[in-house]
């Protein structure tokens, strides 16, 4: 039981969960192609175990930053994900690591060239 303006009670799940936001919008330091925006996120997910963390952790956090937001919030509260930033560029497990995302593995930027 909780008071009667607890978020619990208003179905917004935990208290320490924050509502998922596509992020504001950004620019590349200079155009890029869908190719080179696509090649920069592999290469960072694969080396972003090594920043400190846990494997599981990130694997949800790729998993969120591809899907819709709506799914996007499920995944990072069924792996326990605390979001500080609402648009997942800082978050944090429950053991306390912190866990940093680009911009780029979140949204495209405004400066995007389709390839031709």
């Amino acid at each position: 039981m909780g008071c009667i303006g607890s978020s619990q009670t208003k179905g917004d799940g935990p208290a320490n969960a924050k509502k998922l936001q596509k992020p504001k919008c950004w620019k590349h330091t200079q155009p890029i192609t869908r190719q080179q925006l696509q090649q920069m996120r592999e290469e960072f997910w694969d080396t972003a175990p090594h920043y400190g963390g846990q494997k599981e952790i990130w694997d949800a956090l790729q998993a969120a930053a591809e899907a819709e937001l709506t799914l996007a919030q499920v995944i990072v509260e069924s792996a326990g994900v605390i979001v500080t930033s609402s648009d997942m560029t800082t978050c944090y497990d429950e053991r306390g690591a912190k866990y940093e995302l680009p911009k780029y593995v979140l949204s495209e930027p405004s400066n995007l060239i389709e390839n031709s």
